[in-house]
């Protein structure tokens, strides 16, 4: 299968320096869907960090939810190669540079093969050693690489990083206060509804992106999103679907359909990484929970937990420097190299 011509822009657009630690390079691929994929690779400069047989090992990333490759993900694939992983950030299906219509939907069927995918490609580049490959997953798509690693066999180590479970926060609303008939009736009623209407008018209707000043009685993390997206610290123009925010039915199939339903059976190893003061710090706890419970393979699981952190800080380490560089490379070194 040939990869479709995207439009990728070519100067650098990050919302990160680039590092002379690094050559940056965007590429394509393609998922098993035939929806072509965006990329930004970056491949450590310095040669002697390659393994004996003159390749690197690899990591790809994703994330956060709504983001772009510009964004956080390209932080870490940067960082990442700094510390010697030739490393990629890919923009998921239907958003970013990547391709795939309607724009800004997501899947969590289509959304970890985007994973998967990554893998292919990693796997037959030559300075890639196809035996030494990882994933970091960003906020939502923390929950399709832990999904991913369990389904394939082919990812030595996995981190997610401020991870939301996408299937439960839409099944169940946050903290589950929404896990009940009722309110998932009421939920699907009107994403149908919108369906109808789409199909009338031959658009999409879009949720619209953050608002750029905080709403009157806003939560903290509302307010620490608009602080990221809207803010010079991670704003990016293609970031929240262009502005537009995602289709109002672009998440409907989370609903009916979970993701990590076997997890505990994952055999390769795992770091989750939350912060302390994150919102969204329930959904890392309970997946380590599932994850090491009634499992064979719990003793190369591990959830750190940041003193301080709130959800927003590990995407970019917010004011404190609080992603865990150091824990990060250990972490791949010793399970890439195992």
């Amino acid at each position: 299968m040939e990869n479709a011509t995207l439009k990728l822009v070519r100067e650098w657009d990050k919302t990160f320096p680039k590092s002379d630690k690094t050559e940056h390079r965007k590429v394509t691929f393609h998922n098993r869907y035939g929806i072509t994929l965006a990329a930004d690779m970056y491949i450590p400069v310095d040669e002697s960090m390659k393994g004996s047989d003159g390749r690197f090992p690899a990591i790809a990333v994703s994330g956060p939810f709504g983001a772009v490759k510009e964004q956080a993900s390209g932080l870490y694939a940067q960082t990442m190669a700094e510390r010697g992983f030739l490393s990629i950030a890919f923009d998921p299906s239907y958003t970013g540079e990547s391709g795939g219509e309607p724009r800004n939907v997501a899947s969590p069927d289509i959304n970890t093969e985007d994973f998967q995918a990554a893998v292919d490609f990693l796997s037959v580049q030559d300075n890639v050693d196809p035996e030494r490959i990882g994933i970091i997953g960003i906020c939502g798509f923390g929950g399709m690489a832990l999904n991913a690693a369990s389904l394939d066999t082919r990812i030595r180590a996995t981190v997610t990083s401020t991870m939301y479970n996408m299937s439960r926060v839409n099944a169940n609303g946050y903290y589950d206060a929404e896990d009940n008939e009722e309110a998932r009736n009421a939920a699907k009623k009107a994403m149908n509804a919108q369906r109808t209407a789409d199909y009338r008018s031959g658009e999409y209707a879009t949720a619209g992106a953050l608002p750029d000043d905080y709403p009157e009685g806003a939560p903290q993390f509302l307010k620490d999103y608009i602080d990221y997206y809207r803010r010079p610290r991670g704003f990016h123009p293609r970031s929240q679907g262009e502005g537009k925010g995602w289709n109002v039915t672009g998440c409907m199939s989370f609903i009916n359909q979970p993701i990590c339903n076997y997890t505990n059976e994952i055999r390769s190893a795992v770091l989750m990484i939350h912060g302390e003061k994150a919102h969204s710090l329930y959904f890392s706890q309970d997946e380590y929970k599932k994850m090491t419970s009634d499992s064979k393979y719990a003793g190369n699981k591990e959830l750190m937990i940041i003193p301080g952190a709130v959800h927003t800080d590990l995407y970019d380490g917010g004011n404190n420097n609080y992603i865990p560089w150091d824990k990060l490379e250990s972490f791949f070194n010793k399970y890439l190299n195992a």
